[in-house]
């Protein structure tokens, strides 16, 4: 499938119009709704194959794989097994039983982690999770994004070392433009 073709399909799937409060806590009149796609293996297939595209061209050497919970779950084992490479969770929120891990999976400090996420709009929950994988000992270069809504992202993550790189902004999945709250001063 090609990337206009994958785009339109995304676009097809997964964009809806109404009004909606996004995790940053703005509000928009258009949200891509990761899990129409993600549960769907007739998209999550390209995707992944997008992404593994992704990060062949730009992405730095990395050992293991890391998607935070909830939404980058299916987008990171879709990628580890195409790219046969370990992956590892991030949760949200340490749990409070077991082994009271933040990251679940196996690994070693010093070990370079390619963060995984769906959608990124001011970065907020990605970088909770690229400090709980550094916090373990894990070092992060890159993240790769299924979609950049290019609402401040980028520059939180360049703020704290990461590279993203977006397989999609919000302009090729139909968002429009950047929305005039989100440009800051």
């Amino acid at each position: 499938m090609s990337r206009d073709e994958l785009a339109a399909r995304l676009r097809e799937r997964a964009l809806l119009h109404g009004d909606f409060v996004l995790r940053s806590g703005r509000r928009s009149s258009v949200y891509f709704d990761k899990y129409r796609f993600e549960t769907d293996p007739e998209l999550l297939e390209p995707v992944a194959e997008g992404l593994a595209g992704l990060i062949d061209r730009h992405a730095a050497a990395f050992d293991l794989l890391a998607g935070p919970e909830l939404g980058a779950v299916p987008l990171v084992t879709a990628l580890g097994l195409r790219l046969r490479t370990p992956f590892l969770l991030v949760r949200s929120r340490v749990k409070e039983y077991g082994t009271g891990l933040g990251v679940e999976g196996v690994f070693s400090a010093g070990q370079r982690a390619l963060l995984v996420e769906d959608v990124v709009t001011s970065g907020g929950a990605a970088l909770a999770a690229v400090e709980t994988l550094r916090a373990a000992g894990l070092e992060v270069a890159d993240a790769v994004v299924v979609l950049d809504r290019e609402e401040g992202g980028a520059a939180a993550f360049a703020s704290a070392g990461v590279r993203l790189h977006a397989l999609f902004a919000r302009a090729d999945l139909g968002l429009g433009a950047v929305p005039e709250t989100a440009k800051g001063p």
